[in-house]
């Protein structure tokens, strides 16, 4: 499993240290162990994980500018654990309503002995954080809109929104609303994954 990941980050292009590695397959071992009693994902394959999970999951890496990063609508840690893996000097606040997956997130954290991850349940709208972020991270959370509307008070004034999405979303950009505006959006490529992947990049508009 260790060489096979290895490979497909070498695919990707991204440099991971040996133990960041090791504790990427750690990760994929208990999300294995805990999806048969708690249903974590509809992914069931340890192999298939490494590709739609952990992998879909570091491709954003490149492109976090910051320190503080939120992941809303974490589920099992998706993709806030796997970089907050590879970036462990940056902080990552991972937010899910379910006990379950925050259940499970503490646990890994425990386990895989990460220093820089904080497990919060609660919704989005009711999470007020004493220290705002410089990125607010989804994947597969919701539409771009609901999203942009339920985080709206979670970045700092010149932090972005990252949003993971499949193909071009391009009718959620044309409604954006005026404070709003797209940075970029930037193709993703994952190894051996199937279909488009494209990181949406949103900052609010200096007033």
């Amino acid at each position: 499993m260790l060489e096979r990941l290895l490979q497909l980050l070498a695919q990707a292009g991204l440099r991971v240290s040996q133990a960041q590695a090791e504790q990427l397959v750690e990760l994929v071992a208990l999300l294995n162990k805990w999806n048969k009693a708690y249903n974590l994902t509809s992914v069931r394959d340890p192999d298939a994980m490494l590709v739609r999970h952990i992998m879909d999951s570091l491709v954003v890496s490149p492109y976090l500018q910051g320190q503080r990063f939120i992941d809303v609508g974490t589920g099992p840690g998706l993709p806030g654990l796997p970089l907050a893996i590879i970036n462990p000097d940056k902080q990552f606040v991972l937010l899910d309503s379910l006990g379950k997956r925050i259940r499970f997130i503490r646990m890994a954290v425990h386990h895989l002995g990460l220093a820089n991850v904080e497990a919060v349940q609660s919704r989005v709208e009711d999470f007020h954080p004493e220290q705002k972020f410089d990125g607010v991270i989804s994947r597969a959370f919701a539409s771009l809109d609901d999203m942009l509307g339920w985080c709206g008070h979670l970045p700092t004034a010149d932090g972005r929104f990252l949003a993971l999405k499949g193909q071009y979303p391009e009718q959620e950009l044309a409604t954006l609303p005026a404070h709003l505006e797209l940075q970029r959006v930037y193709p993703l490529t994952v190894p051996e994954q199937e279909g488009d992947r494209h990181l949406v990049v949103i900052k609010q508009t200096s007033h």
